[in-house]
């Protein structure tokens, strides 16, 4: 499995790939804006994206949008600590598959992937 990690937070980059190495997921292309994360995604190949809410240049929602021009099937995971009803609503009518609310477990993210790809541990 290839999955994009977008995050502005290096740190949150890097707690999420070990979440995922965990999971053997070991093809993780990051990107710390939207706008980078475009470019990797124009380039193709992923079977899932993560994406942060709140970064500089171009926000999740606006990447989202993007994605979704380009492909309406690929799974998008909003990761994020805003939970409010309004922006979850927002991020649904952009097409998001699912979304996890930070601080998330292994065994949390695990599940949210297994409803969209195969995840072998």
């Amino acid at each position: 499995m290839k999955v994009l990690l977008v995050d502005d937070s290096g740190t949150m980059r890097t707690i999420q790939r070990r979440c995922l190495n965990k999971l053997g997921v070991e093809d993780v292309t990051e990107a710390e804006d939207g706008r980078h994360a475009l470019e990797f995604f124009v380039r193709g190949g992923f079977d899932v994206v993560l994406s942060d809410w709140n970064m500089p240049n171009m926000d999740g929602l606006s990447l989202l949008k993007e994605i979704r021009q380009r492909n309406k099937d690929i799974p998008v995971i909003m990761i994020t600590t805003e939970a409010e009803r309004a922006r979850v609503v927002m991020a649904i009518q952009a097409g998001v598959s699912d979304y996890l609310v930070k601080p998330f477990t292994p065994d949390a993210l695990k599940d949210k992937l297994e409803r969209w790809v195969t995840v072998k541990a």
